[in-house]
């Protein structure tokens, strides 16, 4: 294809309608992405800007917009059209924006924990030094058990109760092993060598 007919094929493209493109590119996929690459070019800016507003950075909302395109790429095959594709695709963002939000919230959860006061579980004034990269590299420092217990509290979000019945151990046990595992963790971070 030369350049000009890669240009009046752009051109084509950008005169039509969502619901051609959506036909075209799924007639299209696998073999070629020019219609779905159009149609992401039609939103790319806006979908930025509403994970952007909702997720509160930009990081988090590229890193949501690249999955939601992804998801968009697999699932246009099955996309049937009862709804808009504008409507369709902003499902799919709210979606992935809510997933992203409670991983982080998960995340803030374990950090708040980290730089809990033991005695009082108070919060401190100052957040440990993690960032978010950095979690699994925090969390090697404790033993296997104690891992697997700080992820069902913080990742998973069970109560002690329910740690303790899957973990077969006693519920003090458990929050025993879970307030250590805190004080372990909170030493690597304020001292890390």
């Amino acid at each position: 294809m030369t350049s000009s007919s890669a240009s009046c094929s752009r051109i084509q493209l950008s005169e039509m309608t969502d619901e051609e493109l959506v036909i075209r590119a799924k007639r299209e996929l696998f073999h070629t992405t020019v219609a779905y690459e159009e149609l992401m070019r039609r939103y790319q800016r806006t979908l930025f800007n509403v994970c952007a507003r909702y997720l509160g950075n930009e990081r988090d909302a590229d890193d949501v917009c690249q999955e939601v395109m992804l998801k968009v790429l697999h699932g246009l095959k099955q996309f049937e059209g009862k709804a808009k594709f504008k409507t369709w695709l902003y499902s799919i963002t709210y979606n992935e924006c809510i997933t992203q939000y409670r991983k982080d919230k998960r995340k803030r959860r374990l950090y708040d924990a980290l730089s809990l006061d033991t005695q009082e579980e108070a919060h401190e004034p100052e957040q440990p030094a993690v960032d978010s990269k950095g979690l699994d590299h925090w969390l090697v420092h404790v033993n296997q058990v104690d891992r697997e217990i700080l992820v069902l509290r913080f990742v998973a979000e069970l109560e002690f109760q329910e740690i303790s019945d899957i973990m077969n151990m006693g519920l003090s046990a458990t929050k025993m092993r879970y307030k250590r595992a805190l004080e372990k963790l909170r030493k690597h971070i304020s001292n890390p060598f």
